[in-house]
């Protein structure tokens, strides 16, 4: 290859913000285990970043499982074949099969990510042959990120490490998996990949200041926050549509959740709080989405008018659901709260609407809430309830607080800023040895 031809491969690469004309084509093979058409976390955004550099031009290969998230059900029409390749969206995927357990815990959580880990290994390795020119796994799972590793080193690519949550933290610290002796093992294993990757990536500062602990060196750390389409979702002039299809009063306030119905997030409290809240006429809670929570929640609030359950809503009507709410709620359990960013929280921001978080102070979700909205401790419905009120009687602090988390949103969460601003901070020396190798 060519000088000249060299630096436009250079300026391909690191100026993807601008996509100049005429530039040299990237290669990007993405290894996620979620991948669209899931609707929510990792395998929406995902699907979304796929597509988004497709539309700029690029070449974009996914090896991924069939949908199954967060229904934690094979998507329809996966069964059979375990394996195929199909196009989505300008995206080239590559599926590999994976056991999907019906109770996901702590050892059927590992044991359904390692059946994907192995099964997608011969598929991985195939695209070797594509000499793709970066390999981004994203995690969850690590126990993809030595194939993903593997794949870059001997196909000439450049690492990439996308850190979505610390998984492994997150299963000690939640009990999931237990043992000091285990604990020790796997960060020390958790440590090493981290420190083969030319860029480790996640979404948040606290994040990424794990990320430093865990022994990343600064140069090869990168900020990629989860992004909303700020177009897409935004404050509602009018009324929502939901609000008639639910038989709502005007005057009454929705506080609502919508997303994965998870166990790390502490959804308990919902139900807690609406029963502190049954003689408030004008207060109704509305929960919508899907996930192995569900069943425990409708449980815990039967019996309970003023809560409202919603299936998943197609991604179209995110934004008249989003503007549903008067109130959004972003619950956390306290062992999980400064390991996670929930992707949910874009589009809450995006929505233009309050939003009360439970977690602690001095976490990341506190640091970006505080600014929108009230921050009451973990569990604590009966802070919970108070902040609720609070905000629910007060209309001027609701739409200053809304206005102020839109403002966040179109500053902070662009999706075309957030995509564009990742690539271009790579620095020059990213290429490394395969530029030197082609000159």
């Amino acid at each position: 290859m060519g000088l000249s031809k060299t630096f436009e491969r250079r300026e391909a690469l690191f100026g993807l913000a601008g996509f100049m004309p005429g530039g040299y084509v990237v290669k990007i093979l993405v290894y996620s285990s979620n991948f669209a058409p899931e609707p929510t976390g990792i395998g929406k955004y995902s699907g979304e970043m796929a597509a988004w550099l497709v539309a700029q031009g690029h070449e974009v290969r996914v090896v991924a499982a069939p949908p199954y998230y967060p229904t934690w059900k094979l998507g329809k029409d996966y069964a059979w074949p375990p394996y195929r390749r199909e196009q989505w969206k300008g995206v080239e995927v590559w599926r590999a099969p994976l056991w999907v357990p019906r109770k996901p815990g702590g050892l059927t959580r590992v044991l359904h990510l390692l059946t994907f880990a192995l099964s997608s290994l011969p598929v991985i390795l195939w695209q070797i042959l594509w000499r793709p020119d970066v390999v981004m796994t994203i995690a969850p799972a690590m126990v993809c990120a030595p194939a993903g590793c593997l794949v870059a080193r001997l196909s000439g690519a450049k690492s990439w490490l996308h850190m979505q949550d610390f998984e492994v933290d997150v299963a000690f610290q939640m009990g999931l998996l237990k043992g000091r002796w285990l604990q020790n093992v796997v960060l020390r294993v958790e440590r090493w990949l981290l420190r083969r990757f030319d860029v480790v990536s996640s979404i948040s500062e606290r994040m990424l200041g794990r990320l430093r602990q865990k022994g990343v060196t600064e140069e090869r750390i990168r900020f990629f926050p989860n992004w909303v389409d700020v177009a897409h979702v935004q404050p509602l002039a009018e009324p929502s549509n939901y609000r008639a299809e639910l038989g709502v009063e005007s005057d009454t306030k929705i506080v609502l959740f919508s997303g994965t119905l998870g166990g790390k997030q502490g959804l308990m409290v919902i139900p807690d709080a609406a029963r502190s809240l049954v003689h408030r006429k004008d207060v109704l809670f509305v929960i919508c989405g899907d996930g192995v929570m569900k069943p425990q929640l409708e449980t815990a609030s039967r019996g309970l008018a003023n809560i409202r359950f919603l299936p998943l809503q197609p991604f179209d009507r995110l934004g008249q659901l989003l503007g549903l709410a008067d109130i959004h709620l972003l619950p956390q359990s306290p062992e999980a709260a400064d390991l996670v960013l929930p992707s949910k929280l874009s589009g809450m921001l995006s929505s233009g609407r309050p939003v009360i978080a439970t977690c602690r102070e001095g976490t990341e979700i506190a640091h970006v809430v505080s600014r929108c909205g009230l921050i009451v401790p973990p569990e604590d419905c009966v802070a919970l309830a108070s902040a609720i009120e609070q905000l629910a009687d007060d209309i001027a602090t609701r739409k200053f607080l809304g206005a102020r988390a839109r403002q966040y949103a179109e500053e902070n969460l662009a999706r075309d800023a957030v995509l564009g601003r990742v690539v271009s901070q790579m620095q020059p020396d990213f290429l490394g040895e395969s530029i030197a190798a082609e000159t």
